[in-house]
């Protein structure tokens, strides 16, 4: 008996403290009509990663009432506290995850951690994309587990990996090995955010191929494209993937 595809709804950068109350109402509806099997945030949660700004947001993911799998972006580490910063980046996020998180049992699809943040780096700005060596081998380190299992294998993360086009410099450094190494270890789709354009592209680095899906923003900090989200269904025929908008 062929299992039901699994159904995710993918989004990102939802900035609680700027976001768009309405395109939030939208998604909200739309979770609760159609029930997916989670939704997956790939970061920015926050504007400001203020107490009430992640109160906000943990009241809003708990009122959706299905499994909700959260990753950090680079406004989710404090911006008005340095010490906490520094030291713990990620408290306040691990506890929003710790209050809303569930672990997911998908049929035809496991998901991948990767962290791409930076608190700080010897560039500026600070926001973009930074692959670091050890959170690399982890995510590999996860896939080599992995090796055999027959579902699909989706990397999450807060930066894409690689420029929108080939040829424009790469903001995300090292992405362009991780992307293909993470590739060459069996993940075939990678979930990000950050830009605030939705994007869906098949790329490929060192004879290495793998689908790129960028989620768009439910904020109000706009670049071109109106707030949206990502439905995936995930079954034995691979990924479809349907965008909508909520202009």
């Amino acid at each position: 008996m062929t299992a039901e595809p699994d159904r995710l709804f993918h989004v990102s950068d939802v900035h609680f403290g700027v976001e768009d109350v309405r395109a939030h109402a939208a998604f909200a509806d739309a979770v609760r009509a159609e029930r997916p099997d989670a939704v997956i945030c790939t970061g920015d949660i926050t504007q400001r990663a203020t107490h009430a700004q992640f109160a906000a947001a943990a009241d809003y993911f708990r009122a959706l009432d299905v499994p909700v799998m959260l990753f950090p972006g680079n406004h989710d580490m404090p911006y008005y506290n340095p010490i906490e910063r520094f030291c713990t980046p990620y408290a306040r996020c691990n506890r929003l995850e710790a209050a809303v998180s569930a672990r997911l049992a998908l049929r035809h699809a496991v998901i991948v951690p990767l962290d791409t943040n930076a608190a700080a780096q010897w560039r500026w700005p600070w926001s973009d994309g930074v692959v670091k060596r050890a959170k690399l081998a982890a995510a590999l380190d996860k896939l080599e587990a992995l090796r055999g299992d027959a579902r699909l294998k989706l990397v999450a993360c807060h930066h894409p990996l690689l420029p929108a086009r080939d040829g424009k410099k790469n903001p995300t450094i090292r992405g362009d090995e991780a992307f293909a190494a993470l590739a060459g270890a069996g993940a075939q789709v990678v979930l990000s955010g950050h830009v605030h354009v939705p994007f869906d592209q098949l790329r490929e680095r060192a004879g290495h191929t793998m689908r790129m899906i960028g989620a768009g923003t439910l904020s109000t900090r706009l670049r071109g494209a109106p707030p949206s989200y990502n439905v995936l269904t995930i079954g034995e025929n691979g990924i479809a993937l349907e965008r909508r908008d909520l202009a």
